[in-house]
This record gives structure tokens, sequence and C-alpha cells, in this order.
């Protein structure tokens, strides 16, 4: 039942991000480069229970997912174990392999429901959420997505409550609360976190998380950690890709059905690897295809504007890339995109 244990050692996790892992960019990555977990964006809990009908429609969107994208984890955010077990409990329905809660998002509007981040100040709430999310969905593996500390790195405290209620997984941002994204990730804090799990004989795998910008570089941070795995996020903005292996062969320039279908796992032999990038012909197509699956799985529940931020990932470190950026910034649709990459294309 537990996936997580069944993983090679290290893997790679896809990070959940609010309006940047949503349906549609989950199925990019797991068409050009499947991880070997994905997360869906962080949905409320409450919401799922108390909304009104159009309003879980909507958070319906944010757990849309395909077979191609398995294991998959939904992720839930709340500060009531009453919630968290009836989310739960719609996770294993709707086929998920797993189940996470937040106890790490810095966002104000979360913290005031006193969940996120909020959480890391009340251990014992925390493990009663665990508990309930377990009672949810007893067939599912329950993880934890944190950080350091709210206020203060309180690793020493914080990571053995949470380990106390044996949850399958612990996702470790590698930095407090306060200090957002503002300092370098310490990953020693996330060897800390290995020797804290070690030391109280616990079988909770330790997954870092934290300013990781590559399969080669996660493989190093793994190493030197001695986590089960790594989490990468940002870095996988404009590169549905990441977590492919190179090959030269898969360098086509004009046919993006040249990257095939496998695990994170498969294709890196956890050794350093070279960076893997597609063609540029490619790579821009890959994005009007984006956007347009974009618009057809939440074009009528979400702003085409929040394509613009992988846009600005996409339409960079080439010439004529601003240009071309500007451009993409100012479109309303898929087609409008397709027209301009297009002709881009065309004039290069």
């Amino acid at each position: 039942m537990d996936f997580w244990h069944e993983l090679p050692s290290p893997f790679f996790v896809l990070a959940p991000m609010a309006n940047v892992t949503d349906a549609a960019f989950r199925q990019m990555i797991a068409k050009y480069g499947k991880p070997d977990v994905m997360y869906t964006e962080f949905v409320s809990a409450d919401g799922l229970c108390l909304a009104d009908d159009e309003g879980k429609a909507k958070l319906m969107r944010d757990l849309l997912f395909t077979e191609e994208q398995k294991p998959i984890v939904a992720q839930f955010f709340t500060n009531k174990p009453e919630m968290m077990e009836r989310a739960a409990a719609l996770a294993q329905k709707l086929g998920f392999d797993g189940v996470d809660i937040n106890m790490g998002c810095p966002d104000r509007s979360i913290e005031k429901q006193n969940a996120g981040a909020k959480l890391m100040l009340n251990p014992k709430l925390a493990q009663e959420l665990v508990a309930a999310a377990k009672r949810g969905a007893p067939k599912l593996p329950i993880s934890v997505k944190t950080r350091l500390g709210y206020n203060k790195d309180d690793l020493e405290k914080w990571l053995p409550a949470l380990l106390e209620a044996r949850p399958a997984a612990i996702i470790v941002h590698a930095r407090t609360r306060k200090e957002m994204s503002k300092v370098p990730a310490r990953w020693e804090r996330i060897k800390r976190a290995v020797e804290i799990r070690d030391e109280m004989v616990s079988e909770t795998l330790i997954v870092g998380n934290g300013d990781v910008v590559d399969l080669e570089d996660a493989n190093i941070k793994a190493e030197e950690s001695g986590a089960d795995g790594v989490m990468l996020g940002r870095a996988v903005f404009g590169k549905p890709w990441l977590f492919k292996n190179a090959s030269a062969k898969l360098l086509s320039e004009n046919s993006s059905e040249a990257y095939g279908k496998s695990s994170a796992s498969d294709r890196f032999a956890h050794a350093p690897q070279p960076d893997f990038s597609p063609a540029l012909t490619t790579r821009l197509r890959i994005a009007a295809e984006h956007a347009a699956l974009f618009e057809k799985l939440l074009g009528d529940v979400k702003n085409f504007s929040i394509m613009k931020k992988h846009f600005k990932a996409y339409a960079e470190g080439f010439p004529g890339a601003k240009e071309l950026r500007m451009k993409l910034m100012a479109t309303n649709s898929a087609a409008e995109v397709k027209d301009i990459i297009e002709t881009f294309i065309l004039e290069r």
C-alpha cells in the first residue's frame, strides 16, 4: 500500500506549487519527463467539505490527474482534523496514491486559518491531523511537507513530534517560515533530519527540498545529506522535461514525439549527468502545447494570465527571447500563443 517505500533511493519528487503544478502542467511533465512522484497543488480541505457546489467543482479541478501522472499525492491544508479526515477519504476514493498535509506554507491567508506553516507552532494539532488523514484514507500513505521551524530553526523539537505520528514520509524545506526564500537553503539541516530519524529508529522517509537546480544537483544533495529523496520546485519552471535524463538522440529539432515516457529513476542512474535541454523549436512548441492544454483543461475556471509565469521561463536564454517573451505576455489565448511562436520559428 505504501508506494513511498518501494521507490529507489534517492528518488525525485515534483513539488506542489500553487497556480503552477496544475493539471495541465503536471500532464506536460508526465509526458516529457516524469518524476518518481508527482504532487497536486495544495487544496483547501475545508473548501472541499464546506463550499457550495460551484466552489467545490472549482477545487476539484485542482485534483484532476491522469494515470500517466501516478504515483500522485493529493496535498491538503486545514487546521481541522475532521476536515482532513474527509479530504483524505475523498483522495482515496478518487484514486490518489497518497495524501500530504501542508505544514509549511507561509501564505498569510493560509496562516490566518492556523494552517500551513502555523502548524509548526502546534505539534499536538499536527499529530492529530496526521492521525485524521490516516483514518480517512486507511489504504493510503500519509506524508507531511514542512520547514525547519516557524520563527527559528526548531528542527530538534519539531521533527521528533512529527515522527511520533509515523507518517510515511516527511518533506523538509531547509528554511524556516520567517526566512521564506531570502536565505540559501541549509542542506546540512536535512542531514541532521536524517540523523534524528535514525536516532528514533523511525521508518519515515526524509525528503529534502530547497534550492535544487537540476537532477545532478539533486543527486549530489541526496548523497551529501543522506536524504531518501529530493523534491524539486522552481527548477521545473519552463522545463517540463527537467526530470528527463539527457540523451543526444532525444535532441530532435523537429519532433516533440522524440521524448518518451519513463520515470526519473529509470532515466537517472544516480550519477552526475549532462544537462538536458531540447532544441529551441521543440522547446517553444512545447510552450504552445502547454498553453493549449491549460486552456482545454482549466480555461473555464482559471485566468489565462497564469500561463505568463511559464512564458517567462520558456522564452529565456536565446537571441530574440526578450521580444518573444513580451509578445507572449500580452496573449489571452492558446491560439495567439501558437501564432506568435510559429511566426518566430519561421523568421529565425
